[in-house]
C-alpha cells in the first residue's frame, strides 16, 4: 500500500482506537456483523490466546520470532508494543481489503493509529471514550481473565490512553452500545460530523474532565 493507494479510495480508510476496556472490540465486531461493506483487518499479536479466541479470526497469534521476522521484511502497517506484547497489522491483508473496494477497519492501539495518521493522511480516526472510569474499571473486571493487578495495570494505562482522544478526527462515548455504534455508522457513512473532535470536545467536556484528560 502506498500514498497513491490510499488516497485513490477516500475515504475507505478508518482508524479505530480506544483505553483498554472501553468496548473498541465489541463495537467493531458489530459493525462488521452489520455492515456490508465493512472489513477489519486482523492484527497479529505475540500475546497468549485467550479460551474464547480463535486464531485467525480474533488475531493472528504468533511467536516473539515470528513477529519479528515479519516486522524486518516491512510486513506491517503499523505495529505497536502494548502490556509488554507486540500488535502489528498486516500490510498483506489490508492491502486486499481496500482493493476490494470494501472500507477497512482498523482496530489498533492508539500508538499505531498514529503512525497511520502520520503515514496515510486520507486515514479517518475514531477515539472511542468511556462513559465514566468507574464504567471502565467495571468493564474490565467483568473479563474475569485478569488478575487484579493485572487490571489495576489497564487501569493505570487506560486513564493514560484517555489522553490521547486529541489526535483523532472524531470522538464517541460508548455508554449505550447501540448509540455509540449507530454514531460509528454514521461516520463510515460520512454523516457524522457531529462526532468531529472539535464538535465534541464542549459536549463531552465534563467526561473528558472525569477521565482526568
Amino acid at each position: 500500500m502506498n500514498k497513491k493507494d490510499t488516497n485513490k479510495h477516500t475515504p475507505n480508510f478508518f482508524v479505530i482506537s480506544a483505553p483498554s476496556g472501553a468496548g473498541k472490540t465489541s463495537l467493531v465486531k458489530a459493525l462488521i456483523n452489520q455492515t456490508a461493506d465493512c472489513r477489519a483487518a486482523i492484527s497479529h499479536t505475540t500475546r497468549p490466546k485467550r479460551s474464547e479466541e480463535i486464531d485467525g479470526r480474533d488475531y493472528y497469534f504468533v511467536s516473539d520470532h515470528e513477529f519479528s521476522e515479519l516486522d524486518a521484511k516491512g510486513g506491517f502497517l503499523e505495529s505497536a508494543k502494548v502490556f509488554d506484547y507486540s500488535y502489528g497489522t498486516s500490510l498483506d491483508e489490508a492491502q486486499k481489503i481496500i482493493k476490494s473496494g470494501k472500507i477497512l477497519i482498523l482496530e489498533i492501539d492508539w500508538q499505531g493509529a498514529l503512525q497511520i495518521k502520520e503515514k496515510y493522511k486520507s486515514a479517518k480516526s475514531i477515539f472511542i471514550l468511556p462513559p465514566s472510569l468507574e464504567a471502565l474499571r467495571s468493564r474490565l473486571e467483568m473479563r474475569a481473565q485478569d488478575s487484579d493487578e493485572t487490571v489495576e495495570k489497564r487501569m493505570k494505562k487506560a486513564i493514560s490512553e484517555s489522553s490521547k482522544w486529541t489526535n483523532f478526527d472524531y470522538l464517541v462515548e460508548n455508554d449505550v452500545f447501540q448509540i455509540a455504534l449507530e454514531a460509528i455508522k454514521e461516520i463510515i457513512n460520512g454523516e457524522g460530523q457531529q462526532y468531529l473532535r472539535d464538535a465534541q470536545v464542549n459536549k463531552l467536556k465534563p467526561l473528558i474532565e472525569r477521565l482526568g484528560s
